[in-house]
């Protein structure tokens, strides 16, 4: 009997097609992975899987396109990066998590996660539509099309529109025609505020503002932005989550800008991988250069808010400045998980233990507290389409920081917060835990208690900080 005609041959056969398109799109060959279970053991998510990641893995590998393709796990990944920047065969095992939802829906294979698939396209479209996301749209479609979710969440939205962090009219986004130099552009540096910034975390972008008025950094937002795309656009379109941050990047370097800087964690990673991409894939650069209508001199830094902060002004200039030490606060620091994953894009040497956050809030005369989980997933997207994901890590991540002995936690990420802060209600805490924005209290210590937007937050930090004689 040959193989064609055994059926246990036959049935033992390895099918590389779905390997090989990913080859072709990704450049990652999933025959690299050996099954060292690093990308599972690391998974904050694992626990809400089908398949864990290293068997999703194998799947692709032996050409199981039916257990690759229709598991839950690829649509409930949460983009943390925490399998790509661990895994010792180098491989974008996040990249290939959300090739195989895009590969799912091109071939009409229904989405066992239906939610996600409509967060994905919901979110490109008012991205289309207005050039930046538009939350309430993006919520009102969400809303619609899974009406059995109807009611969900109305306390968290109810208490979203009593401390206005929802704008019911869309700001535009439009690239412009011709970019035209801003004086003095060399010595300033472009603020990148992201689509949240000027919506949900309006009290990052005040308090932000304000404190690098104060240390002398002249921050200007260039005309005519877009949205990054977030991670729907890396879901749904690879091209599009390339070509949107490049915009962006195009307008600043023709303004005259040597550096962009980006609160937003998101979009941070987001500028930074377009970055990678077309530093990389000579291909990519040249089919973005004729997209935007502009060949990219790659002459734009981009930074994260902490990083410019920590490089234009240094620890020792914001601790001269300092009129209100935080004496008697102990503060965990918590980075979340793009602004330093993975490290081959976002460049950050540590990237599972920063500390730039802990030096600025050490300068302000915090006690800054160690703890394990200053990378540590909150949830992230999910919190559109799995909130019991975001109330379980986020929770977590509270008691940990409550278990750690600290008052407060700081985070630099508008999602983060919106997890770490919102959410709380619906955790059904003893006690509360305060969450705010690094830039908050470097306001409150640089004596700007008013810009600190402290009015903003959903778990009112002010009795806290009068109780240190903070205000």
């Amino acid at each position: 009997m040959n193989q064609e005609t055994d059926p246990v041959s036959k049935s033992m056969q390895i099918d590389g097609k779905l390997a090989q398109r990913i080859f072709e799109e990704l450049g990652e060959n999933v025959y690299l992975c050996y099954q060292c279970v690093k990308c599972t053991s690391g998974c904050p998510v694992g626990d809400f899987f089908d398949w864990q990641p290293n068997q999703i893995m194998r799947a692709v590998q032996l050409g199981q396109e039916d257990i690759a393709l229709e598991a839950h796990t690829p649509w409930l990944c949460a983009a943390c990066q925490v399998c790509t920047t661990r895994c010792p065969q180098g491989l974008n095992i996040n990249a290939i998590m959300e090739f195989l939802t895009r590969e799912a829906v091109d071939r009409g294979v229904e989405p066992p996660v239906p939610e996600a698939k409509t967060f994905n396209e919901a979110f490109m479209r008012e991205v289309h539509l207005w050039g930046r996301a538009y939350e309430p749209g993006l919520m009102a479609e969400m809303k619609l099309r899974h009406r059995e979710h109807l009611f969900d969440d109305m306390d968290l939205y109810m208490a979203m529109l009593k401390k206005r962090k929802v704008h019911l009219i869309p700001k535009l986004g439009c690239p412009p025609r011709s970019v035209k130099p801003v004086p003095g552009a060399a010595d300033a540096v472009a603020y990148y505020p992201g689509c949240s910034l000027h919506s949900m975390a309006t009290e990052f972008n005040e308090s932000a503002t304000a404190v690098c008025e104060t240390l002398g950094m002249t921050l200007v937002e260039p005309k005519g932005w877009v949205c990054c795309g977030s991670t729907a656009a890396h879901r749904t379109d690879p091209a599009e989550a390339t070509r949107l941050p490049m915009e962006n990047l195009a307008i600043i370097e023709q303004s005259g800008f040597r550096e962009v800087t980006m609160p937003c964690a998101a979009c941070f990673n987001r500028h930074k991988a377009a970055q990678f991409d077309i530093r990389h894939n000579p291909q990519h650069k040249a089919e973005v250069d004729e997209a935007i209508d502009y060949a990219y001199r790659d002459s734009v830094q981009v930074t994260t808010l902490i990083q410019s902060i920590m490089r234009n002004v240094g620890t020792e200039i914001v601790a001269a400045r300092v009129q209100k030490p935080l004496q008697g606060l102990r503060v965990v620091s918590y980075y979340g998980c793009l602004l330093t994953r993975p490290p081959q894009i976002t460049e950050a040497e540590h990237p599972e233990n920063p500390t730039d956050m802990d030096e600025l809030l050490a300068a302000l005369g915090a006690e800054v507290v160690d703890w394990s989980y200053k990378t540590t997933c909150c949830g992230a997207s999910h919190s559109l389409t799995r909130p019991d994901i975001v109330l379980q890590l986020s929770g977590n991540l509270i008691s940990h920081a409550r278990e750690s002995g600290a008052d407060m936690i700081a985070v630099a990420c508008p999602l983060c917060h919106l997890n770490l802060d919102g959410r709380q209600m619906q955790m059904k805490l003893d006690k509360p835990m305060p969450v705010l924005y690094f830039t908050q209290l470097m306001a409150l210590a640089l004596g700007l208690p008013e810009k600190a937007a402290l009015r903003k937050n959903l778990v009112d930090p002010q009795p806290l900080l009068r109780e240190r004689s903070l205000l």
